[in-house]
């Protein structure tokens, strides 16, 4: 799940990423705003998912995927779109409005 959050004196947003599924253990947010370097997201109790926040420039979109317990890749089912990547699959798409 994806929420974003403007800030109307910045030209950035402020993009919560979140995971949830019972049977994982550890989850890494990956993608291109970072040059694919892996993000650890924090297990939260009460919502019982994995969440971070990342602050993204506004006007651009960035691919993005969920490493789940160091060896299963997965999309965000609720990404603003998803595009091929060069492994056969897709990558998720999260798009900053200007």
């Amino acid at each position: 799940m994806l929420t974003k959050k403007y800030f109307k004196t910045k030209d950035e947003a402020e993009v919560t990423f979140e995971f949830a599924r019972n049977d994982v253990k550890s989850v890494s947010l990956y993608g291109d705003f970072n040059d694919w370097q892996a993000i650890e997201m924090k297990f939260i109790k009460k919502s019982q998912s994995f969440k971070t926040r990342v602050r993204l420039p506004k006007g651009g979109s960035y691919q993005f995927r969920y490493l789940l317990d160091n060896a299963e890749w997965e999309n965000d089912h609720a990404a603003d779109q998803y595009l091929a990547n060069e492994f056969g699959s897709d990558n998720s798409v999260v798009t900053i409005s200007s």
